[in-house]
């Protein structure tokens, strides 16, 4: 520019042509020039913004306004504003860029703890630069031409606008720290406790999670440490920096590569979709891996340790609480204590429980009290001391629970001592129903019940069975995951033992469970149905079918049930005179016949005679229906049901019943009937005169969804009844005209004109 100004230019072109045709192009290249200097790591005191990791955005902010300064800067001084006001404002200009290229430099090269520290210092710096460049530019702006003027006021405008923050994880990382130093200043002993856990935070923030990034730090801290005086606090505080980086650094580094290594698996995972994985889901047995290998139960919350197995979150914590430092699998020393969730694993487990009807149970919920952690290690022994405390009236140490020759002990009396047993812990019972004391009680033992004495674990049985018996709240505070399987394997050694009294005990206090627990019911293997099973039949039969009649309402459960073989003797219960064993089976057999496979494995000719006189039974005949109308969908089932003496009639007859439910299942099943062939509607028709009666009474006072399967079901009378007119054979004339008189006589309304119609035309053919 000044060039131009002090040289003579020939040629018709003006100097102020010149200037202002390359004015723009000056001030473009001086932007240009000072953006280099910027990006340049030797331009004095200068580095690049992008080296700058903490307080990034507010180094970007802040030099975005510093380099727009810079580029006017030249032209400011070339306008020499001359009072001393203009002269000092273009020296405060100086200064803060000046100022500002320091804070850079520092941002870039300082220890990324310490500047964690020191944020809302770095914040008030910004500020103040903002403040200072726009207090300088307002008092030249009136001093240089008006197009510059117009450029600094939009300039000072923007700055006015601008907002400095810290970053979140930043300012979360900075919080860590000064906890962590007031710790220090309080108690040493306190803060070394959470040294680790705080240091740990604060990497994660500030992004030290490689070995590289480790060494940067230590080696920007011992930078730092070379510029600060003996004595100084700062001093001090980076010393510590150093020491928690030497004594954890590695460790928590080499921990956050192993997780980031779990996390590109978990996404891998997730978005490898593939048939191993659907084959997974659709399983209905559980994977190991959705297992806790300390509790065999499916995970709720499951997390990775510093192993990088993973594991039950309550579990592993007990574990740890119990002061323990090494990996439960591999037995190897853990570098740290820290939990990662496993996000991938959880959706997994969730996503199969769904699948298959599976509900996981929260374990934190289930525990029994805060301090029932802190009474585990001594479980056993204070359940011995509190069963040898107990003044019961039976002294098992003289009687062998386990044979079955152990005397002549009925039946009857045996369930009577044991409920003696029981009673006896009434104060116990009283306050489990009050809802006191059963934090007091030591619910481990039964994970561990076979330690104990047979004569014990038959005792221990029957008071959890009790409890849950009395209190409908015991689910919240002993699991069934923890119970059942404790159960099964009592009722095991009871069929080995072949201790009759012991196989009833079981199964009742299995059933009470079941159904008090219904919605965490745990996984149950093909064993335990064969075991159930193997119980029908034998005098443990009514409380072995109590146990199957609440599986059989989970889905996931009846195809076992299926497979274990248990149809055939269930059906042989419906021919036992019993009706303490008849009415479970049936409700097993409904409950089952809501599975297809299922019904395809039933054969209709040997269950429908079966289930004829249960249609007489007020208490059994809607259950009757249902079954009969699940077997229905097949033909086989179909043409049995017609063609078995009885099994129409007993269902019409039904239509006239109190309850408007068996009314409503009594037309379904009819209508599923005749939808499948003509001839059973009249074999319908034909079976009680009543029908269309009784049909029209249910369409006038029947539930919503009996009147409508009425209606729809008169309709396809109305239906058949006209392609049967319309195709009628003269040789099967006598029968028609039976049914047609009949018809005419007794059906109603628009049937009655209906088979009028029929009877009628037939004559004529005649």
């Amino acid at each position: 520019m000044k060039w131009i100004e002090n040289h003579e230019i020939s040629g018709s072109i003006h100097k102020s042509k010149i200037l202002g045709d390359f004015f723009p192009f000056v001030q473009a290249l001086a932007k240009v020039w000072i953006e280099l200097l910027d990006s340049c790591a030797g331009g004095g005191n200068r580095c690049p913004v992008e080296l700058v990791e903490v307080h990034h955005q507010m180094c970007m902010e802040l030099f975005r306004f510093v380099t727009r300064v810079s580029v006017l800067l030249p032209e400011i001084e070339a306008a020499r504003p001359g009072c001393s006001s203009g002269r000092e404002a273009l020296c405060r200009l100086n200064i803060e860029i000046d100022k500002a290229n320091k804070l850079r430099q520092h941002c870039s090269e300082s220890s990324k703890l310490y500047l964690a520290l020191t944020g809302d210092s770095v914040l008030s710096r910004c500020e103040k630069s903002r403040n200072l460049l726009e207090q300088s530019l307002f008092q030249v702006q009136n001093m240089v031409p008006i197009l510059l003027a117009a450029e600094i006021s939009q300039l000072i405008a923007e700055l006015r606008g601008a907002i400095f923050s810290l970053d979140p994880s930043e300012e979360e990382a900075g919080k860590v720290i000064k906890e962590l130093l007031h710790c220090y200043a309080s108690s040493t002993d306190s803060a070394e406790e959470h040294a680790f856990e705080a240091i740990q935070v604060a990497m994660c923030k500030l992004h030290i999670t490689s070995l590289k990034s480790l060494l940067i730090e230590k080696r920007s801290i011992k930078k730092l440490l070379g510029r600060v005086g003996e004595g100084e606090t700062k001093r001090r505080i980076l010393l510590l920096f150093l020491k928690l980086l030497n004594k954890h650094g590695k460790s928590i580094v080499t921990e956050q590569t192993e997780n980031d290594s779990l996390q590109q698996e978990d996404s891998r995972l997730r978005y490898r979709l593939d048939d191993a994985e659907v084959d997974v889901l659709r399983s209905s047995l559980p994977p190991d891996e959705f297992k806790c290998p300390l509790s065999l139960r499916l995970m709720y919350d499951p997390v990775v340790i510093a192993s990088g197995q993973t594991y039950e979150r309550f579990c592993i914590q007990k574990w740890f609480a119990e002061g323990n430092d090494t990996c439960p699998t591999t037995r190897r020393k853990l570098a740290n204590l820290s939990l990662i969730p496993n996000h991938t694993m959880k959706d997994l487990i969730s996503r199969w429980g769904v699948i298959h009807g599976v509900t996981v149970t929260n374990p934190y919920m289930e525990a029994a009290g805060a301090h029932l952690l802190e009474s585990r290690s001594n479980s056993i022994a204070s359940l011995s001391s509190s069963i040898n405390n107990l003044p019961f009236p039976i002294d098992f140490s003289n009687s062998s629970l386990g044979s079955s020759d152990a005397g002549p002990v009925s039946y009857a009396k045996t369930l009577n001592n044991f409920d003696a047993i029981l009673e006896e812990t009434s104060d116990s019972i009283h306050k489990v129903q009050s809802g006191i004391g059963i934090q007091d009680m030591d619910l481990n033992p039964l994970t561990r019940l076979s330690s104990l004495s047979w004569g014990s674990q038959c005792i221990l049985v029957g008071k959890i069975s009790n409890i849950f018996k009395h209190n409908d709240q015991s689910c919240s505070w002993m699991s069934s995951e923890d119970f059942v399987p404790a159960m099964i394997r009592f009722l095991k050694d009871a069929h080995d033992l072949n201790d009759l009294n012991a196989q009833i005990l079981g199964c009742l206090s299995l059933s009470m469970v079941l159904q008090k627990c219904r919605n965490s019911l745990p996984y149950l293997n093909d064993d335990t149905f064969a075991l159930l099973v193997s119980f029908i039949g034998t005098e443990v039969s009514k409380e072995a079918l109590s146990v199957l009649k609440v599986l059989s309402s989970h889905q996931y459960c009846q195809q076992k049930i299926a497979a274990s073989g248990a149809l055939t003797p269930i059906l042989e219960m419906l021919d036992d005179e019993n009706r303490e064993l008849q009415q479970p089976a049936i409700k097993i057999l409904r409950n089952l016949s809501v599975n297809s496979r299922i019904v395809s494995l039933i054969t209709p000719k040997e269950i429908i005679p079966k289930l004829i006189p249960f249609l007489e039974d007020t208490a059994l005949a809607r259950d009757t229906l249902i079954i009969l109308k699940n077997l229905c969908i097949t033909e086989d089932a179909a043409s049995s049901m017609a063609e078995t003496d009885g099994c129409i009639p007993s269902i019409v007859k039904l239509l006239n019943s109190e309850s408007l439910e068996d009314q409503e299942h009594a037309v379904a099943l009819l209508l599923s009937l005749c939808s499948q062939c003509v001839q059973y509607c009249q074999l319908v028709i034909d079976t009680n005169e009543r029908v269309f009666s009784d049909l029209d009474t249910i369409c006038a006072n029947g539930n919503s969804k009996g009147k409508a399967l009425a209606f729809e079901l008169l309709s396809l009378f109305s239906n058949d009844g006209e392609s049967s007119g319309a195709d009628v054979d003269i040789s099967n004339g006598s029968t028609i005209d039976y049914t047609q008189q009949k018809s005419s006589s007794k059906a109603p309304g628009l049937l009655r004109k209906l088979f009028s119609k029929q009877g009628y035309a037939a004559k004529s053919k005649e």
